[in-house]
């Protein structure tokens, strides 16, 4: 209760009309955000275990990132004929970054695993193009990410596959929210309908360098009816977000809320700019 109550007195209004919109805003955010985290809803391991914020590359300017995650506890059958199940799994994607204008990055992902027994396999490719609305270094902002590609038989049922990411945030001098609808589908005949996943994430500011916060990540199931808090991957992670030689680095450690969900993962991602 006193956490409500300390969030309360942050999201107060400061009496004048310039600061309504704003507090409006902020209040909308973060009473979404607190309503999933009390709810105790997360995700799964996948190529890509982030949440967007406002992030991106210099218009001109490129880096990459290297996606890492391993599943150490985990389902050891497979749920359709062809799937790598997850026990053991350690997926690399490097994630190639190009800043094309002031509010628009480029983004291509090449997908790759090491099965429990040693194999590295190729397992697809996607490319994506993320849009940051023009915002200040404090308060709300918002973007767009939309990717699309292809998967093997052993990641996805489903080949071909799109998803369009709703970005929305609020940075403040010590704490950062951010939060991502994820709405996605295959353009593969017979294939499942739309679905959601709601993500995201809150950090404390505990120096210029480094953040420290929880990440969640949600499958929510159809769009058109989305499913219990029971159903699908729901994953909570503790990460830190800091510098090590001068790259950005995001780690943290998963927690699966019930029986769908990894158990346990690990995951890190490193950023090297060029």
């Amino acid at each position: 209760m006193a956490f409500l109550t300390w969030i309360h007195t942050k999201i107060s209004p400061f009496g004048h009309t310039m600061h309504q919109s704003i507090y409006l805003k902020k209040k909308i955010l973060l009473s979404a955000i607190l309503g999933l985290l009390l709810s105790n809803v997360a995700w799964a391991a996948s190529e890509e275990i982030q949440v967007y914020s406002d992030d991106k590359e210099e218009a001109g300017h490129t880096s990459i990132d290297f996606h890492n995650n391993y599943v150490t506890h985990s389902r050891s059958k497979s749920e359709y004929l062809g799937e790598q199940a997850p026990n053991g799994v350690y997926r690399l994607t490097p994630e190639f970054n190009l800043g094309l204008t002031d509010t628009l990055e480029f983004g291509a992902y090449l997908l790759t695993t090491r099965s429990n027994t040693g194999e590295w396999n190729s397992q697809g490719y996607k490319f994506r193009l993320k849009y940051i609305a023009p915002h200040e270094s404090e308060g709300f902002y918002w973007g767009l990410n939309l990717e699309t590609g292809k998967q093997n038989l052993a990641v996805s049922p489903t080949a071909y596959n799109s998803e369009l990411k709703t970005i929305l945030g609020w940075n403040s001098s010590k704490w950062n929210y951010a939060i991502n609808f994820n709405t996605g589908g295959s353009s593969n005949s017979g294939s499942e309908p739309l679905s959601e996943d709601i993500d995201f994430k809150i950090n404390y500011v505990y120096s210029d360098i480094t953040q420290v916060g929880i990440e969640s990540y949600n499958e929510m199931g159809p769009l058109r009816h989305f499913q219990g808090l029971s159903s699908n991957s729901k994953t909570l992670f503790a990460v830190i977000d800091t510098e090590v030689a001068g790259h950005e680095v995001n780690a943290g450690i998963g927690r699966g809320l019930n029986s769908n969900s990894d158990q346990w993962i690990i995951k890190f991602i490193v950023n090297a700019k060029f």
